[in-house]
């Protein structure tokens, strides 16, 4: 049986948290929230620490998938670009049912750059690494987060050739790399913190009579920027917290959420539309209660399915069509 990287599982089901706590804002078209309020203090702190910091990390994470995926294939003796191809045309066609329901989704957009990286991954790793963070660098510096899949895609790839979560046994690196994420990360912080708006605002770029973009786009756009230190500084301390006992025992209920990426993020589009008509004034600090209290329940579906099954039902579909022959879904019982 393969052996699973509880680390990454961990840290794919703490970017889904995030994740939603952002989607939510659109699917339900929540308004601006009044000055002086809790949902005012709460968009601050959504905006300073939450968007533009966890799908950094979903698309980091899906590149090492990537280099996992295919390496496994490669020890079986199978074709590991036939099946990818597959496995990324399934992907595709999960996120276009997906796009009905929420516009902007993200599993279309990370098949066409699976796609786009596959030739890379016969590059060597330290090509692929130096590209990656070039293009990451270029892209983060114009401020436009559809840019950004592609090179997170490829530097999660790189670290997958660099076997980094294979090697969390050297704390020492994970330390010098957490501590000077963190510094960089307190630099870029306050840099954003400095430019954060007076007022409650909308997620808009607007652009001033002289061509610039308005202070709301420009904090936005020093989000986006800064997101990838933040969540490399985010990914550090979440491993650091794993490698302890006490770490891994409070986080274990993250591994199943983690476990399920692909039904559980999809499942958090399906409960909040479901959840949406019977709360249609919800303001921002009602949609922290309303992710959380939806974290709780797939958390706990997560952990109650994979007691008797061995994936979850929407990866069991994308590995049928993947391998293209039936595979079983149960657990053998003991």
């Amino acid at each position: 049986m393969e052996k699973r990287i509880t680390e990454l599982d961990a840290i794919r089901g703490f970017a889904l948290l995030g994740i939603m706590l952002v989607n939510i804002l659109g699917l339900l078209y929540i308004e601006i929230p009044d000055l002086h309020t809790m949902s005012a203090s709460y968009q601050r702190f959504l905006y300073l620490f939450v968007e533009g910091r966890f799908y950094t990390i979903f698309s980091f994470l899906f590149g090492v998938g990537f280099y996992i995926f295919l390496t496994r294939a490669k020890t079986k003796g199978q074709n590991g670009t036939v099946l990818f191809l597959r496995r990324m045309a399934v992907l595709f066609v999960f996120g276009m049912i997906h796009q009905k329901f929420h516009p902007g989704e993200a599993l279309a957009v990370y098949a066409v750059c699976g796609l786009l990286v596959l030739p890379f991954s016969k590059a060597n790793r330290h090509v692929n690494l130096v590209i990656a963070l070039g293009f990451l660098t270029m892209f983060a510096m114009t401020g436009v987060k559809i840019l950004l899949p592609l090179p997170l895609i490829l530097l999660g790839f790189a670290c997958g050739q660099y076997r980094v979560f294979e090697n969390l046994a050297n704390k020492k690196g994970l330390y010098l790399f957490t501590s000077i994420m963190a510094i960089l990360s307190a630099v870029a912080f306050y840099m954003q913190y400095k430019a954060i708006p007076i007022n409650p605002f909308s997620n808009m770029f607007f652009v001033n009579e002289d061509g610039s973009i308005d202070s709301v786009g420009d904090f936005l756009k020093i989000g986006i920027t800064i997101g990838p230190i933040l969540s490399a500084c985010y990914i550090g301390i979440l491993l650091i917290v794993m490698q302890t006992k006490a770490g891994t025992y409070l986080l274990t209920p993250l591994t199943y959420y983690g476990r399920m990426a692909l039904t559980n993020y999809v499942g958090q589009t399906a409960f909040i539309l479901l959840i949406g008509p019977f709360f249609p004034h919800l303001t921002y600090m009602d949609t922290l209660f309303v992710c959380l209290s939806i974290f709780a329940v797939q958390i706990v579906f997560s952990m109650i399915w994979l007691r008797h099954f061995k994936m979850g039902p929407l990866e069991w579909v994308w590995r049928i069509i993947t391998y293209w022959r039936l595979l079983p879904l149960r657990k053998a019982a003991v």
